[in-house]
């Protein structure tokens, strides 16, 4: 049906396509070399059948589906706990001290992760399955700008 060289052009080509772009692209492929049939690119050229229908009926209904990326993924944990960072500072901030040689802006906090959460649920009234992991929270204390410092422990 088509040559490797040909078959290689397209993939190439849509490869370096986004969005509407490619999908008008795959979409005048598959009508030109497929008789318009998104299963026969999918089968010759790996493309996603979806996504060739969708270019179809793009060029059909003359009507532009919008592509939303800034909508995928999981949302910060301070979406959905507003008071969350407020929280963290107020806790934080009495237990955090600058770098003693003055080579970096961050705030060490002498306290954990683990300790923050453990405070959020004994004296903040959250409740254990509403917080964050441990993990999470020391994520967001890295995105405030503090770094937790590292407690050497004691050899028995």
């Amino acid at each position: 049906m088509l040559s490797d060289s040909i078959q290689s052009t397209f993939k190439d080509a849509a490869q370096k396509l986004t969005g509407n772009r490619k999908r008008d692209f795959m979409a005048k492929v598959t009508q030109d070399y497929f008789e318009g049939s998104a299963r026969k690119a999918e089968t010759v050229l790996g493309w996603c059948r979806h996504s060739v229908q969708l270019g179809l009926h793009e060029q059909r209904t003359g009507i532009v589906c919008v592509d939303n990326y800034q909508a995928r993924g999981r949302r910060k944990s301070e979406v959905g706990l507003p008071n969350l960072e407020t929280d963290i500072r107020s806790l934080v901030d009495a237990q955090a001290q600058a770098d003693p040689k003055f080579q970096s802006t961050f705030l060490y906090a002498r306290i954990s992760a683990r300790a923050v959460r453990a405070a959020f649920v004994s004296e903040a009234g959250y409740e254990e399955r509403e917080l964050p992991t441990r993990q999470t929270i020391g994520e967001v204390l890295n995105r405030l700008g503090y770094r937790l410092k590292k407690h050497k422990r004691p050899n028995p």
